[in-house]
């Protein structure tokens, strides 16, 4: 597997960007790792990585979006460039920037252009990923695109709130392609889709159309249309985490979760501190779907203290593991609640409806599968996710 991938990488990325991703994805941040693991023995919060979105706006209606407010929501570019230069002046490494759809801001490339040694994740619907985008991308060489997938033709058109959105995602996969990118899928696993996309036909599609990592997350059904009967039971979520054991070995790509460690231990990101969120109003959230804060990154005060000194965060990395491994939104709602009322945390979703949205969820299966552990059969994902992505110490 391993071979196979790295001549996929070899033969498919282009020179420019396949020298990023070896020296500002993979060297720098293992050192941003290791740094960040010296902040945190001496007490400090600030991560090594850190998503951003840029605007509220978008041009799709997705079943379960969180990111809809009134009126549309963004980061200036001077907002954008400070919290950037920021954030790897601290520490960090690699940035993911979200939406809304990232690629409706006008002044993204620019900024990103000021920062050749980070390494960029641009979460995109695909569907405004045109061939000037994918230029933008190649010239930068630091740049991967993570396109969204929610289904196949009919599934995706239902999920996202559009017509043809599927092929257009298509388009945009092939458009990077001939580009040489490094280029990635991502998909909300729910009930619509689990067959279709947590497949080995679904992922070697994905190979054959130059695709060079997957990436899965569990459906939360949150915001002011959850959807909540998209939600996975208990036994699809052990489906959907033996399906990404058993493919691991055997594809000629990555493939991605953000849930569970290399002994299959459930995690919160947000939790461990390996990653908060910045909303396109500037504040500080423990991660995107949860839209409450109690610090702003746009204020003047310096990133690094607003993070390091946010005692909503602190709480939440304290009080969050020791009631639960898997997705405090499903989980437990009401430590969430009590958190956010405990540190005066306000709405950030720009609806002012967060915390009543808040108080209509139920409990829910997720991903902490307590009993139930899958371990990493391949010893490179029991090798990186023990050292880049595990617990940390949170969960004791």
């Amino acid at each position: 597997m391993l071979l196979s991938y790295a001549g996929r990488l070899l033969r498919e990325v282009s020179p420019r960007t396949l020298w990023s991703l070896a020296w500002n994805f993979a060297a720098r941040n293992a050192l941003a790792m290791h740094r960040w693991g010296r902040r945190r023995r001496a007490g400090r919060r600030f991560p090594p990585v850190l998503f951003i979105s840029v605007t509220s706006r978008c041009n799709l209606r997705c079943q379960g979006c969180w990111v809809r407010s009134e009126p549309d929501v963004e980061l200036s570019a001077g907002q954008l460039d400070r919290i950037i230069r920021q954030g790897r002046d601290a520490g960090v490494g690699f940035f993911g920037i979200l939406g809304g759809e990232p690629l409706m801001y006008g002044p993204l490339w620019d900024v990103l252009a000021r920062y050749r040694s980070s390494w960029f994740q641009v979460f995109t619907n695909g569907t405004l990923l045109t061939d000037a985008a994918a230029d933008a991308m190649a010239a930068l060489g630091n740049v991967t695109p993570l396109i969204s997938v929610e289904g196949l033709e009919a599934v995706s058109d239902e999920r996202r709130g559009g017509r043809g959105v599927y092929g257009r995602t298509m388009d945009a996969i092939e458009r990077c392609r001939r580009r040489g990118l490094f280029i990635g899928a991502a998909t909300s696993v729910c009930r619509s889709n689990l067959d279709d996309l947590a497949s080995e036909r679904y992922v070697q599609a994905m190979i054959d159309r130059g695709v060079h990592y997957v990436w899965y997350y569990i459906y939360r059904p949150v915001g002011p249309d959850p959807c909540a009967e998209l939600a996975l039971d208990e036994e699809q979520i052990a489906r959907l985490r033996r399906f990404l054991v058993d493919i691991r070995p055997r594809a000629a790509m990555m493939v991605v979760d953000a849930y569970w460690d290399h002994l299959g231990r459930g995690l919160c990101p947000a939790a461990t501190g390996v990653s908060y969120h910045v909303g396109p109003g500037g504040h500080i959230e423990p991660c995107p779907p949860v839209q409450f804060s109690a610090e702003l990154a746009t204020n003047g005060r310096p990133l690094a203290d607003a993070i390091d000194g946010s005692a909503f965060l602190r709480a939440f990395a304290e009080q969050v593991p020791a009631a639960t491994r898997g997705c405090v939104l499903m989980d437990r709602p009401d430590l969430l609640r009590k958190l956010v009322v405990e540190h005066a945390a306000a709405d950030s979703s720009g609806r002012g409806t967060a915390m009543e949205e808040l108080q209509a969820m139920t409990p829910r299966p997720s991903h902490a599968m307590e009993g139930r552990q899958m371990p990493e059969r391949h010893w490179a994902y029991r090798l990186a996710k023990k050292h880049w992505f595990w617990g940390f110490g949170a969960y004791g």
